[in-house]
């Protein structure tokens, strides 16, 4: 049993059962709230506290899933080529939106961490939460931040975007597609994209052009704030 689950393959084919069960569950259901991603950890840690299994045999396997975030993650830039006219046509709007966006997210950590005298290990690990995965974890563990904390709340705020967005923009009545995908992007990168597609093919675009902007954005401001 040990030698099976120890195997790259155990946690690669668990990681993806688990997120097509999600994936399953989310079109049976229709239901923002049933994320496939937050389906996927639960079933995952799920199995891995029943059968007692170590994280880092699972990890095993994780690692190689890994390594396909950042490749995953410019192939956003094909959705983007298609709707290039909007692009040259709202170039301005989009660059300040995305702008905006990002100093709203890291002034907002910056100043709670300061206002809860959080030390600066952990304003740094929370202060890219919502800029992708590899690009998060560049800012964060050069400046001395704690990696894991960093996923976890990228994880995190990807997937509160997911589920909530949809009803935010109906809250608020937002029927611009470009300002609606910008939003989901700017706030909750590649996750809250993944839901953006689903909502329409131009805001699924914008999402993932706000994902970009917002990460060089980031990485040019944590300059100053780490």
């Amino acid at each position: 049993m040990r030698e099976l689950c120890s195997s790259p393959y155990f946690g690669i084919a668990l990681s993806v059962l688990a997120f097509g069960i999600g994936v399953k569950l989310n079109e049976k259901l229709k239901t923002p709230v049933c994320n496939p991603l937050v389906i996927a950890i639960v079933l995952i840690v799920g199995v891995l506290l029943i059968f007692k299994i170590p994280y880092e045999d699972y990890n095993a396997g994780g690692k190689i899933i890994n390594m396909f975030l950042a490749p995953a993650t410019a192939c956003l830039a094909v959705a983007i080529y298609t709707k290039i006219q909007i692009l040259k046509q709202y170039w301005l709007p989009i660059l300040v939106g995305c702008t905006a966006g990002s100093l709203a997210s890291m002034g907002s950590v910056y100043g709670l961490c300061r206002l809860f005298g959080l030390d600066k290990s952990l304003t740094v690990s929370l202060l890219p939460k919502s800029v992708t995965t590899p690009i998060a974890v560049s800012i964060s563990e050069p400046a001395g931040g704690v990696v894991p904390i960093t996923v976890a709340a990228v994880i995190g705020t990807g997937i509160l975007g997911g589920i909530f967005a949809p009803l935010l923009i109906k809250l608020f009545k937002v029927s611009d597609p470009v300002a609606a995908g910008l939003a989901i992007g700017a706030s909750s990168h590649a996750v809250g994209t993944s839901k953006a597609i689903e909502i329409g093919e131009v805001e699924g675009a914008m999402s993932g052009l706000a994902i970009g902007i917002c990460g060089i954005v980031t990485v040019i401001v944590s300059i100053f704030l780490v």
